[in-house]
């Protein structure tokens, strides 16, 4: 087994000891291990779920065709394991769930709720291994600046920033621009 081989098994079974009551990560072959997240991160995270999984995930009042998870596990490539706030997978792409307690599909979405601690591994070094992977739209949410950043995925390579919303905004925004819901929602 090479060297680099032996480190990532290492780092691995670092991860899989960690407790229920953290969350883990393993970002450029180094273990990562946080704490739940905070009120004001929880509650964004929880809004933007009820926004979106009804009409994208159930199909009530929307087109349907997403399957929506918070704080899936992805299992990417270089020995990669990152966990978005929340992700999701165009149907076609991922028609049911895998039967083990992580993915390997890459997702088309990702969104990760910023907090003081994990803003600057989230955009620093995240979502530069999203863009490896392909995930086609990331969506960056700041609970203190009450601000949501859309990025879409350019030559499957680097990230275009399509916009910014703020405070009260009506969101409509790619991937899920069939329906509109105001971003004050997330901070109340």
């Amino acid at each position: 087994m090479s060297a680099v081989a032996e480190q990532l098994k290492t780092v691995y079974e670092q991860f899989i000891e960690v407790p229920d009551h953290q969350v883990a990560q393993i970002i450029n072959g180094e273990l990562r291990v946080m704490s739940r997240p905070r009120p004001r991160h929880a509650l964004a995270s929880s809004s933007l779920t009820d926004e979106l999984f009804s009409p994208f995930h159930k199909g009530r009042g929307g087109p349907g065709g997403w399957i929506i998870l918070f704080e899936p596990e992805l299992h990417l490539s270089n020995g990669d394991i990152l966990v978005p706030d929340l992700a999701g997978w165009r149907r076609e792409r991922m028609p049911q769930l895998p039967d083990t307690a992580y993915f390997e599909t890459i997702p088309d979405w990702v969104c990760d709720i910023l907090s003081p601690s994990t803003a600057k591994q989230d955009r620093i070094e995240k979502m530069p291994i999203y863009a490896r992977e392909g995930v086609a739209h990331a969506w960056l949410i700041d609970p203190e600046l009450q601000t949501l950043e859309v990025y879409i995925l350019h030559e499957k390579q680097h990230w275009l920033q399509w916009t910014v919303y703020q405070d009260q905004d009506a969101v409509c925004a790619p991937p899920f621009e069939a329906i509109s819901f105001e971003l004050g929602g997330l901070w109340e």
